[in-house]
């Protein structure tokens, strides 16, 4: 079962739960989901790794989302929001740890042939391309950068 088929299950089952912040976020997800699949230029389908890549997209913006609201003073819609983060986190694999980062970066740094922070762009393409859905962006280019520098 694809990520698509099992979010439009989700949201069956969250309806006989009653479980609106779980129905809010799934509704979320797949509207984004419909968005994606009909888009121009899209063959209809949706593949789970484009998939992953806007449950990512997602839940930053709910972590963004919360902190405005913290920021302006308001914890309750803040808490609304990272409760559907949690929700859509759910779908999400497991992230890497930042140790387990650095040993598939140092790999990938001396597969491409990269000898500082000159060629950071060319290690942050393949990382990118190969930790999706494994580690956030913002994470990946701050180990490569440390790896790049020593």
């Amino acid at each position: 079962m694809n990520l698509f088929d099992q979010i439009s299950e989700d949201i069956k089952q969250a309806m006989l739960a009653k479980d609106k912040v779980a129905l809010d976020a799934l509704r979320g997800i797949k509207k984004e989901f419909l968005e994606a699949k009909t888009a121009k230029g899209a063959d209809g389908e949706l593949p789970d790794e484009r998939a992953l890549q806007i449950l990512q997209k997602m839940v930053k913006q709910r972590k963004e989302a919360a902190e405005m609201f913290r920021a302006a003073n308001r914890p309750e819609l803040a808490e609304d929001e990272m409760a559907q983060c949690a929700v859509i986190e759910h779908y999400l694999p497991a992230m890497m740890s930042e140790d387990e980062l650095k040993v598939v970066l140092a790999e990938i740094i001396a597969q491409v042939g990269a000898a500082g922070p000159q060629d950071m762009g060319k290690v942050m393409g393949v990382a990118t391309k190969q930790l999706a859905g494994k580690a956030e962006g913002k994470t990946i280019n701050m180990v490569v950068r440390q790896l790049l520098t020593k």
